[in-house]
């Protein structure tokens, strides 16, 4: 390889100083390639839509002179590489380090809330005969769309008690908190209050007696206070919300407003369907309107519609058959580390994002550099 030319007047130095936070699993002695620089010149490769460890090691050799230099390269990581580091990290710390990144990123306004949305994707290509795939909780920010936590579910456990250890890295204070109805639990909801931070939890079957109790209450007594009606793609649905404060009897931790969604789709020339819905919330009515309630549950659905869709659909995660070691895990954080650049750099389309960065290799690196303004 030719000497290096002298590099650029920026450098992506914020990035590589996050990941020297991030410990490197090898021993010093032999080490060819530092850790910082093999998560970064990844992280560009993702950012220009590689899929796999070999089409990150392609990115990074096709990637020429400026990146090389910037980057301090003198020889360029094979895919072996990438494949055998990855597989040692601490996968949940770089996850840490990576969420409070974003987290101090999107900082919200002054008298505003942070609206924190929390669900589980499995990562199916991991599934290796008979042991499952790779469960991943992440945690997302609603309003940006970004990752502000990630942890592997460990085969014997679930996602029940890891929420606490998810969202524990995290500043609560101020917050709500929503969640499907498996992390509807007393001691998640009070766990939930003592740090600060409010909850939206549907109740299912998973609480009978809770569900029972919301379903029971004179909702035709209450007034409907909010209604929103959208339509796409040949379906028309209507919401219609009621929520009522909640007096003794209701027997869950801190719950304060009772919430009825009432979901109406049709779709053409098919009969309509109707789905009811109840929540339970810590949020006091002078804090939350039925209007503000329907928008945190139907912003819960960001973490579906905006993360696990993207990584499927742009990244075609599901059929990436990395399995060794923590693997996985990784490449699944620095797709979020992509989607979260990219949305904090304004991008509204990750496809046609992932598209303008891989027809020139300098610009997932001025993407980065751009961060670090």
């Amino acid at each position: 390889m030719a000497a290096a030319a002298a590099p650029p007047q920026r450098s992506p130095t914020g990035l590589l100083a996050l990941f020297a936070q991030v410990s490197d699993p090898r021993k010093r002695r032999g080490t060819r390639h530092r850790l910082p620089v093999l998560l970064t010149l990844a992280t560009c490769a993702v950012l220009a839509g590689a899929r796999s460890f070999t089409a990150v090691a392609e990115w990074a050799a096709d990637a020429g002179q400026a990146v090389w230099s910037a980057l301090g390269i003198v020889r360029v990581p094979d895919e072996s590489t990438f494949r055998r580091v990855f597989a040692l990290l601490d996968a949940d710390a770089l996850d840490t380090i990576l969420g409070a990144r974003a987290a101090a990123a999107t900082t919200p306004a002054e008298g505003t809330r942070r609206r924190i949305a929390v669900d589980g994707k499995t990562l199916r290509g991991s599934r290796d005969g008979d042991t499952p795939g790779r469960h991943l909780l992440a945690a997302i920010d609603q309003h940006h769309a970004v990752v502000l936590a990630q942890r592997a579910v460990e085969a014997k456990t679930n996602e029940i008690p890891e929420l606490k250890a998810l969202l524990g890295t995290l500043d609560l204070a101020g917050t709500v908190v929503t969640a499907d109805a498996l992390h509807t639990q007393r001691d998640t909801a009070s766990w939930l209050v003592d740090r600060g931070a409010h909850y939206l939890l549907v109740a299912k079957a998973n609480q009978p007696g809770l569900s029972a109790q919301l379903a029971a209450l004179p909702w035709t007594k209450v007034p409907t206070r909010a209604r929103t009606c959208d339509r796409g793609h040949g379906r028309i649905e209507t919401r219609i919300v009621k929520a009522t404060e909640v007096r003794a009897g209701i027997d869950f931790p801190r719950a304060l407003q009772a919430v009825q969604i009432t979901r109406r789709r049709a779709v053409a020339d098919r009969p309509a369907q109707t789905e009811t819905v109840h929540a339970i919330t810590s949020l006091p009515t002078h804090q939350a309107s039925p209007t503000l309630l329907a928008d945190l549950a139907r912003g819960h659905w960001t973490i579906e519609n905006r993360l696990h869709w993207v990584r499927d659909v742009a990244y075609d995660e599901d059929h990436h058959r990395a399995r060794t070691g923590n693997t996985p895990q990784v490449m699944a954080s620095l797709r979020n580390l992509a989607i979260t650049s990219l949305r904090l750099t304004g991008t509204t389309n990750i496809t046609q994002a992932l598209r303008h960065h891989a027809r020139r290799p300098e610009r997932p690196l001025a993407t980065i550099m751009n961060l670090n303004c």
